[in-house]
């Protein structure tokens, strides 16, 4: 599988694009603020239908227009692609008009489902604040695993997003409650909570929290054989790593418990138990990876967890996903740069975007890879 083109029309840097990759290695090269990363998120976007730095598809937009269009051909069948019959091409396009919802089209069909394209068109990236997963907070951590899963497996994206939509339902009547209990204080009517009505959204809630959370049990499980190998190889078996799933849900008396504390959700207007507060706990030679780690193990943690990735998307969907590698050479130092060339060398990889401001260095680092590379330079 590889994207054979792209056409960008009003999206982020990009009033007017076309590209025609290849199948092996492309290079995007341009100075810094030329629009390398913005090119590399329409990728992204074209696979996983959202961007992968804004959590507002509006953001995407350039700043003169009011709408944006990605269009790209992926290409399936045996690799190496060399016959033009028997090419499968399918026709991704993602659209966004301010004002109105986001259209998704495969061959200009709508799909029933959004979550029927994720995973279909399987893709890593790699970015220079990727680490942001070993020291910011639980939520980026929860958001790899749940990225990965949601390419992996269709029912466990289905579950998420039931989750994410009951969840919202019953913080905004959570909100409600607290409004009437501020309105009974001061002497005003209002609503009383209505435990029955909590029972119709927690039910639903604690059966998707229960799956979600042995799904992420057994991914865990999964995900780990690959995750240590890599870390294994990057580091040349310098120090044990592991990684914990932390979550509540588990507990044999969670129900109990999260029905105890509803006075406790309505006082704060949310819901403070489930799997929304589970947590990864990343660990080096035993100790938190977040407190101990030097710069060094960190990368090499984050760049494994990649690596893994890669390697159960590629298991599952028995193609090679697209890798992402978004300024990568300019944060590695030569050990970890090496480790990725040889893995290239190897045929590791399927399809591969690099980006870089200086073409000569990437020039010098790929020339013992035996692959077609393409260089395009962008911001001209």
């Amino acid at each position: 599988m590889h994207l054979e083109k792209l056409s960008l029309t009003n999206f982020k840097s990009y009033e007017d694009a076309r590209f025609q990759f290849g199948q092996q290695v492309n290079v995007i090269v341009g100075p810094n603020g030329s629009g390398k990363t913005n090119l590399l998120d329409a990728i992204y976007f074209l696979s996983l239908t959202k961007s992968a730095f804004h959590s507002q598809d509006i953001l995407n937009i350039n700043h003169d227009a009011d709408f944006f269009i990605i269009d790209g051909s992926f290409v399936t069948g045996e690799e190496p692609v060399t016959n033009a019959e028997h090419k499968r091409v399918t026709q991704i396009t993602i659209s966004l008009q301010k004002g109105q919802r986001k259209i998704l089209l495969a061959d200009k069909k709508p799909y029933e489902r959004v979550s029927e394209h994720i995973g279909r068109f399987p893709l890593v990236l790699m970015a220079p604040n990727d680490t942001d997963l070993v020291r910011e907070h639980a939520e980026d951590r929860r958001h790899f695993f749940d990225g990965v899963l949601s390419q992996l497996d269709t029912d466990y994206l289905r579950d998420y997003l039931a989750y994410q939509q009951v969840l919202k339902q019953r913080n905004s009547l959570l909100k409600l409650f607290a409004d009437s209990e501020s309105h009974r204080r001061t002497g005003r009517t209002g609503a009383q909570v209505d435990n029955d009505l909590l029972d119709t959204y927690d039910e639903p809630l604690l059966n998707l929290a229960d799956r979600i959370h042995d799904r992420r049990q057994r991914f865990v499980q999964e995900f780990l054989p690959a995750f240590c190998r890599h870390y294994s190889f990057l580091s040349e078996a310098r120090e044990a790593v592991d990684i914990t799933y932390e979550s509540e849900v588990g507990k044999p008396d969670f129900r109990e418990e999260f029905r105890h504390f509803r006075r406790r959700d309505t006082m704060l207007q949310r819901t403070t138990m489930g799997v929304h507060k589970d947590d990864y706990l990343f660990t080096i030679a035993g100790v938190p990876l977040k407190k101990f780690g030097s710069q060094g193990q960190q990368k090499t943690f984050v760049i494994a967890l990649k690596m893994a990735q890669f390697d159960q998307l590629q298991a599952e969907k028995q193609v090679k996903p697209i890798l992402l590698l978004d300024d990568i050479f300019d944060k590695l130092d030569d050990q970890r740069i090496g480790k990725l060339i040889e893995l290239m060398e190897r045929d590791t990889f399927g399809q591969l975007f690099i980006t870089d401001a200086r073409p000569e260095r990437t020039r010098q680092l790929l020339e013992s890879v035996k692959a077609e590379v393409r260089f395009f330079e962008v911001g001209e």
